[in-house]
């Protein structure tokens, strides 16, 4: 004769685990039958029931199985966490490394850019100061002999003209205008290169 019993009840009567029981049903070992969804085995009524003398050490065994997976895992991620650590410290000296050599680069760049820059204006100081000296010369040349002649300088003659709303362009025209026409408040000094701007009466061109 035989019983049919659930497979959580044949894990008990015959002392295995519930996956034993499924293994045995896969391999033939165990008849089985399935109703409504749920799996049911079919137990000789001469099999001795171990439910009861069994049942402590399958749940020991169990519990001993887990901490030892439990254990398992704290392992490895301990291991894990060991290699990070590792991988995180040897990736901060390499960076730290870098860091150090880009800023010798930039103090060894910005020496060279201080010496080259000394050297310039090593060379090129002798000569402003010698360009200063004719212009000192020819600023006194350009003084009016005659007290009763005065002249503006052309940022002064600029403010005056944008004063009367007149635009750089078109102060620009009006100076050009003017030197072209050989009108006698704007003077070309050709050795200078520059114009000079006679202190008079600009009506005209408001």
């Amino acid at each position: 004769m035989e019983r049919l019993v659930t497979t959580s009840q044949a894990a008990q009567i015959l002392g295995l685990s519930l996956q034993g029981v499924h293994y045995r049903i896969k391999n033939n070992q165990l008849k089985s039958i399935k109703k409504s969804g749920k799996t049911y085995v079919y137990i000789s009524e001469h099999v001795e029931d171990k439910s009861k003398e069994n049942e402590k050490p399958v749940e020991i065994i169990e519990i001993k199985e887990l901490i030892k997976v439990k254990d398992e895992q704290i392992d490895l991620l301990k291991k894990n966490m060991k290699w990070m650590k590792k991988q995180y410290t040897s990736e901060i000296v390499r960076l730290e490394k870098n860091q150090k050599k880009i800023i010798e680069v930039f103090n060894r760049e910005i020496d060279l850019l201080q010496s080259a820059f000394n050297e310039m204006r090593s060379i090129y100081k002798p000569q402003i100061q010698n360009q200063k000296k004719p212009q000192e010369a020819e600023e006194k040349t350009q003084k009016p002999i005659n007290d009763e002649i005065r002249y503006i300088t052309l940022q002064k003659f600029t403010k005056m003209m944008k004063a009367y709303g007149k635009s750089d362009l078109e102060i620009k025209t009006i100076i050009l205008t003017g030197v072209k026409s050989k009108d006698h408040r704007f003077l070309y000094d050709k050795k200078s290169k520059k114009v000079i701007i006679k202190d008079s009466d600009f009506k005209d061109f408001l």
